[in-house]
């Protein structure tokens, strides 16, 4: 479970960052961007955050909330920032993630004196110090924040783009290579928001050209 222990190592204002959306073949890639201000945050909020994949989908959104709610008395300070599915093609997804934590950063409202990072990989544009924290949602408060923010705001973005195209299961498979998935692009095709350079959506390319 998530603590203070890498936070208290740091004096000045410590950022957690974490990223949602690598894997799946449609939508943009998100990073959340968490500045908890007041450590003396509601135990129900505390005793709840971890790695959001660990989380069920009705929990990471109650604990959105509270972390909103949170954000509204000024104990938090939140930051989303996103990159397009044209930007991961362009660039390819490790560098369109590092874009997306940037904007996160950006979009605190606070600059922070060091970005705690879950992951192995370090951005070398990055515009603060930082930190790669392995499995970091499960060990900072911070990061674990971020990684609900980031998840539940993309799991929202995914759900809108299943309102506009019913046909590929959005709302149920978040944009990864499900069955349904990939029958809605056999028999319909790719739309605009799928990641041109992944290799399945690639190939389905490659066979209809």
């Amino acid at each position: 479970m998530p603590d203070f222990m890498i936070e208290n190592e740091y004096n000045g204002i410590v950022c957690g960052i974490d990223e949602a959306g690598r894997g799946p073949w449609v939508g943009n890639v998100v990073a959340g961007a968490v500045v908890i201000m007041d450590k003396n945050l509601s135990p129900e909020l505390l005793n709840n955050l971890n790695d959001s994949k660990k989380l069920s989908k009705t929990k990471r959104e109650y604990l959105y909330t509270l972390l909103r709610e949170a954000e509204t008395k000024g104990q938090v300070k939140i930051g989303v920032g996103e990159a397009s599915p044209q930007e991961i093609d362009k660039y390819n997804i490790l560098q369109a993630t590092f874009m997306a934590m940037r904007r996160a950063t950006e979009n605190l409202g606070i600059k922070a004196d060091i970005a705690l990072i879950d992951g192995n990989r370090l951005d070398k544009q990055f515009p603060i110090p930082s930190r790669a924290v392995i499995k970091g949602d499960a060990k900072s408060y911070s990061i674990s924040a971020a990684s609900i923010i980031a998840k539940v705001w993309r799991d929202k973005e995914l759900e809108k783009l299943a309102e506009k195209y019913p046909q590929y299961g959005f709302e149920r498979n978040a944009g990864y290579g499900t069955k349904d998935h990939i029958e809605g692009i056999k028999k319909y095709g790719i739309i605009p928001e799928h990641r041109k350079s992944y290799k399945p959506i690639k190939e389905f390319l490659n066979q209809v050209s």
